[in-house]
């Protein structure tokens, strides 16, 4: 009769599904899981390729390790995986509540720490494999890390849009990776107080580019709204409140957006090649930025900041979990079945 409970325990492991590996760290206070065993079969081809199969057949997989109960809205993830690319030390795909991401600055800064972590790299440079190309990084030290971002952009200089309860709001459109509308002053001072308020007023931004058909390039659409702001800090350029796909903001001074906004920046002239900039968040975090400029219209960022390992694990899903995948919305109860 001893042996019962072990015998249970047993059969209860051996009937979950491959356990996911991962370590959870954060870049500036933003969070970023990163997997690092157990991911989906994504078979080979190119990064854009995978994501393809991720985002047709994986699906789950993505809600699995970013929505609650085992994860929450904030969180990024990072699936590792091989490069095409024999330089890069990976490839990365990253990924959050709503969907796909092309470049997470800010996640980017969060694998290469937890790659030496791993033990994978060493203090120096080395490159990683992106859906929107290679990015390269230098390892500074074991918590800080300069990337090199993407070519970034401005498409579009004081774009104007009717803004329910705003008014008319004055923005550029500018991409760092992803895409992002930037408004140079924010209708709420940039505070954890106001971070509901603020979210409202950046969701209707978005909305009211959606109804006007303002788009990045291509049509893509632009899914992250940024507010600046002037700094708390003497050292600092500028505070910001960056929006999310998904519906969170950026803990952090967010990496793509901060290359967006040293494009607009060159764009303007009011900052030169190699002269830093220093971006502050909503919580106070930074990061320290420069350009070089590669043609007329395009930079190339490099982005600083530091990332720290927060824990590491495994994800357990078990078959008869009604939320192996997530809480998702379909889980939530309809008017009909809610008894008052």
């Amino acid at each position: 009769m001893e042996m019962l409970p072990n015998m249970v325990g047993q059969l209860a492991r051996e009937s979950i599904l491959n356990p996911i590996g991962f370590v959870d760290a954060h870049t500036e206070g933003e969070p970023t899981r990163i997997i690092v065993d157990g991911g989906p079969d994504l078979g080979s081809g190119s990064i854009k390729e995978r994501v393809t199969r991720f985002r047709e057949n994986a699906d789950d997989f993505r809600q699995c390790v970013i929505l609650e109960p085992r994860g929450y809205d904030a969180v990024v993830g990072a699936l590792l995986c091989e490069p095409t690319d024999p330089t890069c030390a990976a490839g990365v795909i990253f990924f959050n509540n709503a969907g796909y991401l092309g470049m997470c600055g800010h996640g980017a800064i969060g694998v290469a720490v937890a790659l030496h972590y791993l033990g994978k790299i060493g203090i120096g440079k080395h490159r990683l494999e992106t859906i929107v190309g290679v990015v390269e990084f230098e390892l500074l030290e074991s918590n800080r890390v300069a990337i090199q971002n993407v070519p970034s952009y401005r498409l579009h200089r004081d774009i104007e849009v009717e803004v329910e309860e705003l008014g008319t709001v004055v923005g550029d459109v500018a991409w760092g990776g992803n895409w992002f509308f930037l408004v140079g002053s924010s209708p709420a001072r940039l505070t954890l107080d106001n971070v509901d308020s603020l979210s409202r007023a950046a969701g209707r931004v978005r909305k009211a580019l959606q109804q006007n058909g303002i788009t990045g390039a291509n049509g893509d659409e632009i899914d992250h709204v940024e507010f600046f702001d002037k700094p708390f800090s003497t050292d600092a350029h500028s505070r910001n409140f960056v929006y999310c796909p998904g519906g969170e903001y950026d803990r952090s001074p967010c990496g793509t957006g901060t290359s967006a906004k040293l494009a607009c920046l060159a764009a303007d002239g009011k900052l030169q090649p190699e002269e830093t900039w220093v971006q502050e968040s909503i919580i106070g975090s930074r990061f320290t930025a420069t350009y070089e400029r590669l043609d007329e219209n395009n930079v190339v960022p490099t982005i600083v900041g530091t990332a720290f390992v927060c824990s590491e694990g495994r994800l357990i899903r078990q078959p008869h979990d009604p939320f192996m995948h997530g809480i998702r919305s379909e889980h939530s109860p309809t008017s009909e079945g809610i008894s008052l």
